[in-house]
């Protein structure tokens, strides 16, 4: 329930976290495969709108925030280049399964290189992407542009979405919980399509 809990109140988990926790979540998030059950998108934007109302530092957040998703991914590139195909072949656990790798890979087929920046934006897809880019030995150099581009499209586009609402909209704290569940839906709706699909295609 906690993490549920989190998960929709961000606010509180960035208030006890403070500008260290966001930045350390984001990496954990995109460089670990074990943190894929972190609410990326939702922490971003809700920790944009407390730099708004002078909570933490906004201009810290732009540039940790953004290092880390390049740290993160650059980490899990390693991760699946070093490992490689043994991560097909390993059993899951509490904090691995195999389909979300699977996923990431099909999606990477479908997207190619765009996989780098679009996963950005899906949960699960955001933290297992890298891992599969080293696993197909895309070019390193070719992964950091990709990176790079779309670790600042997600970081800095997320937290000014959050800084601009809190600076703009009057008594904007109201408007906070309603936007995290949004981002949380539209998030989803990816996994959604694609559980669909398999349904109807087993159908």
């Amino acid at each position: 329930m906690e993490f549920f809990h989190a998960l929709l109140e961000p606010q509180a988990l960035i208030m006890t976290l403070g500008t260290l926790g966001v930045i350390g979540i984001i990496f954990v998030e995109t460089g670990l495969f074990f943190g894929f059950f972190f609410p990326g998108d939702s922490l971003l934007f809700t920790a944009g709108f407390l730099a708004s109302q002078g909570y933490i530092s906004f201009s810290w957040l732009l540039v940790g925030t953004f290092l880390a998703a390049i740290i993160g991914d650059s980490v899990g590139y390693a991760f699946g280049k070093k490992i490689g195909p043994a991560l097909f072949s390993r059993e899951d656990s509490v904090i691995f399964n195999k389909k979300h790798i699977t996923t990431a890979q099909h999606f990477y087929e479908k997207h190619g290189r765009k996989t780098i920046i679009l996963a950005r934006f899906i949960p699960i897809i955001r933290t297992f992407a890298p891992i599969v880019a080293g696993v197909g030995a895309m070019p390193y150099g070719t992964f950091v542009l990709f990176n790079i581009i779309g670790a600042f499209i997600w970081t800095w586009g997320m937290l000014w979405l959050g800084y601009g609402l809190g600076a703009l909209i009057p008594n904007p704290d109201r408007y906070v919980l309603p936007i995290v569940i949004a981002i949380i839906l539209v998030s989803a709706v990816p996994t959604f399509i694609k559980l669909c699909r398999e349904y109807l295609a087993r159908s």
